[in-house]
């Protein structure tokens, strides 16, 4: 029993002896190492050439003086006491601009003109108002000239009165509306012109 045993145990170790002796690889280290760097210098920046040199004019550097400038984002907003609202009396049609937005203006100077039909209706409420006055007045000169002939009443001559004192006040009236909107009563114009209430 101890023989075979033996045997087989030195074949075993034979085997193994044989087969590291087998895997075993000789290596040689320089192989193993990495490629050396391939190193490449920088060329001169001077030294190169271009296609069509005569495209690339070459010119002086010269030292300029900069201005500093910061760059932000922002808004615009107007100074609620400084601006003046130009509020026109009357509605109507702008027909025409004369101040734009920056302009500087003088106290009185034109800034636009409207065409109203406020205007138009001031007009015409006054040239009702001159007919009724000269009907009213010559009513009562006639009724003044009937009394003193004693073909009226005196009564009668207080209604002709009344009448006419009336025509005067719409007469009046009608006159200071067309003023307050900027027009002359004796010079019709259906145009307003809106100026500027202070310089600035």
């Amino acid at each position: 029993m101890k023989g075979p045993l033996k045997i087989c145990i030195s074949a075993i170790e034979l085997l193994g002896l044989l087969g590291a002796s087998a895997c075993t690889k000789h290596v040689d280290a320089a192989e193993e190492a990495p490629p050396s760097p391939d190193i490449v210098l920088a060329a001169d920046p001077t030294l190169f050439a271009v296609d069509h040199p005569e495209q690339f004019p070459v010119t002086g550097a010269v030292a300029r003086t900069g201005v500093s400038e910061l760059v932000v984002t922002g808004s615009v907003m107007p100074d609620v006491a400084r601006n003046v609202p130009v509020v026109p009396l009357v509605s109507g049609r702008v027909i025409a601009i004369h101040a734009r937005l920056g302009d500087t203006v003088k106290k009185g100077q034109i800034l636009l003109t409207l065409r109203s039909d406020d205007v138009s209706g001031g007009y015409s409420d006054y040239r009702k108002a001159v007919a009724d006055e000269v009907l009213s007045r010559a009513q009562l000169e006639r009724s003044k000239d009937l009394y003193e002939h004693g073909a009226v009443a005196l009564n009668d001559l207080q209604v002709a009165q009344d009448a006419e004192d009336k025509a005067k006040v719409d007469l009046e009236t009608t006159a200071e509306h067309l003023r307050l909107l900027g027009n002359d009563p004796e010079k019709p114009a259906h145009f307003v012109e809106v100026a500027a209430p202070i310089a600035g």
